[in-house]
Parts: C-alpha cells; sequence; structure tokens
C-alpha cells in the first residue's frame, strides 16, 4: 500500500539537483582540458625568459580573450542564465559560440551549474561554495580550493532537465551545446594557424597556439573561477544578499565587471553589476552599445529605487 502511494509523489515532485556522474572518458578529458592549459600558464614565464614573447602572439592572445571572456559573462551569463536581457537570434547563437571558446564546458551544463549556484549559494547544494567545510582557517583554506577548481573534478552532474528546460528546448542553443567539440578545437587550434599564416612560419603558430591557446584558456579559467572563490570570501559588501558574495575590485578589468559580485547576487537578473559610482563594468558597456544597435532589447537595467531598497545599512 505504501509503495503505491509514494510513487507518485516522486514523479510529482521536483525534478532532482544531480543526475548521475560524468562518465570516464569525460572525466579524463576534463582534467586534460584544466590541467594542460594551467600547466603552460607556469611555464609561461620562463618560456617567455628563454624564448621570447612576440607581439604577434600577444594581439591574437588578446583578441582571443576578449571574444571567449566576453562570450562568457555577456552571452552563458548575464544572457543565458539570468536573461538580463533578450537578443536577436543571430546574436544568441554568436554568444553561445563564444562563450564555448573559453573551454568552459558546453553552454548548457554551464548555465545549469551556475543557476544551481544561485539558488543554493553558499547552502548545501551549491557545486562551489568556499565555505563549504565551514567557517575556521583550515576549513576556509579548503573550501576556496574547492571553489576555485576543485568542484570540477566531482563526478557529480547537474540535473538540466531540471535547471536548464528552457535551453534544452531551444533548437539552435542544443546545437551549440553538442558541438562543443567543434568549439574546443577552433579555441585550441585557430590562434595557431592565425599565427602560422602571419609569421608565415611553423614557429609562428607554435608560439600563438602556446600563448593564444593554452596561456589564454588557462587565465580565463583562473579570471572565471576567482569569482567563485574569492568573489565569496574577500571584497566589500554595499548590498544585502542571501550569501557572503563580494565586490573585489582588482578583478574588475580582467573579469569584464564579474568581480561586482555582491552587487550581482543582490540584483542576479540586472544586466548591469558595477551599479555603484566608479565601478567600471566592460560586460555592460557593451550591452549597452548592442542595444542601440537594437541587436539586444528589454534591457534589464538598474533601477534607484530596487538598488536603494537593497542596500546594506
Amino acid at each position: 500500500m505504501s509503495s503505491t502511494t509514494e510513487a507518485p509523489s516522486r514523479r510529482l515532485g521536483p525534478k532532482p539537483v544531480v543526475s548521475g556522474t560524468r562518465p570516464t572518458w569525460e572525466q579524463i578529458m576534463l582534467y586534460i582540458l584544466v590541467l594542460v592549459p594551467f600547466l603552460a600558464l607556469l611555464a609561461a614565464i620562463p618560456v617567455a625568459w628563454g624564448w621570447g614573447l612576440g607581439w604577434r602572439d600577444m594581439v591574437i592572445a588578446f583578441a582571443f580573450y576578449l571574444l571567449s571572456g566576453l562570450g562568457v559573462t555577456i552571452g552563458f551569463h548575464r544572457y543565458f542564465t539570468h536573461g538580463g536581457f533578450k537578443a536577436r537570434r543571430p546574436l544568441r547563437i554568436a554568444l553561445a559560440i563564444a562563450g564555448s571558446l573559453a573551454v568552459q564546458g558546453p553552454v548548457i551544463r554551464w548555465v545549469a551549474d551556475h543557476r544551481r549556484h544561485h539558488q543554493f549559494s553558499d547552502k548545501d547544494g551549491d557545486p562551489h561554495s568556499p565555505w563549504r567545510y565551514g567557517t575556521s582557517l583550515r576549513a576556509l583554506s579548503k573550501g576556496m580550493g574547492h571553489a576555485h577548481m576543485g568542484w570540477l573534478f566531482g563526478r557529480e552532474r547537474t540535473n538540466e532537465e531540471r535547471f536548464t528546460p528552457d535551453l534544452l528546448a531551444d533548437r539552435d542553443i542544443s546545437r551549440a551545446d553538442h558541438l562543443f567539440g567543434v568549439w574546443l578545437a577552433v579555441s585550441l587550434l585557430l590562434p595557431a594557424l592565425i599565427g602560422g599564416l602571419w609569421a608565415m612560419s611553423w614557429t609562428g603558430a607554435l608560439t600563438a597556439f602556446f600563448w593564444a591557446s593554452l596561456v589564454r584558456i588557462s587565465l580565463l579559467h583562473h579570471v572565471t573561477w576567482s569569482v567563485n572563490s574569492v568573489c565569496h570570501v574577500i571584497g566589500e559588501r554595499p548590498f544585502e544578499a542571501r550569501d557572503r558574495s563580494t565586490n573585489f575590485w582588482p578583478l574588475a578589468i580582467i573579469s569584464f565587471g564579474e568581480s561586482w559580485h555582491n552587487s550581482h547576487h543582490a540584483d542576479p537578473t540586472c544586466a548591469r553589476h558595477g551599479v555603484l559610482r566608479g565601478q567600471l563594468d566592460i560586460s555592460a558597456r557593451l550591452i549597452a552599445i548592442m542595444e542601440r544597435f537594437g541587436w539586444v532589447y528589454d534591457v534589464r537595467w538598474p533601477a534607484r529605487a530596487r538598488l536603494a531598497a537593497r542596500r546594506s545599512n
């Protein structure tokens, strides 16, 4: 009797937070894609000292850092995760591809993890809270490592059917998600191709691959991960939020405005994170430019009354 009454309630209840574990091949690829660029980043200084860093490599790396980084901040985060604005179809597809070039995972999985983070921020269920193990110095040190990159190696998968049903139902975004392997290859090989053709040499291709592919990917990884770790521990909290999110100004430029994290958590759907005077937010400025051209619309800009209601005393 009890089994017949419990089964329907399980079917009608909310979908589970997780949906199984990653397969072994995917776990191996994750280690490679995270650790190899990180080792390249560690090797960057001695390599530059003994080999040299050409201005062509810097131009290519900077261009791909901008493209992939803004694809994450404007596309994956402010648009696909939080709906801070609406976008025309060509731009939507372009944002999904540009964010994928950051090699932080397929768009739907990225969004599912981040929506889950906001639902359970700094509580049980948050995939990357630095407060996971407690508040002591030792616990926080362990938690910072977990929040920064340790959580990536857990095999638990966020349930996309629960957190991203809208994206799963979107044919364009689902296709971009399934083609992540293609965007990965483009992100790794296109800088080398450009560098080789520009320098007309294999050396130019190799140095561009090192700096504009591996080092660029790893640098952007750690900037993004620092928002998860640093910006929940160190910094200011001018707004009331349900968690320990902070604003950390030193990361503002290289994160394109993402480090105004307390402001974001206080008003997650707002398209601008740097809402106070002097807070540079490159992503928001570009969204405003796209709005003028008509590429985006219904932008959720900050409202004075909403900000005032959320200010900390």
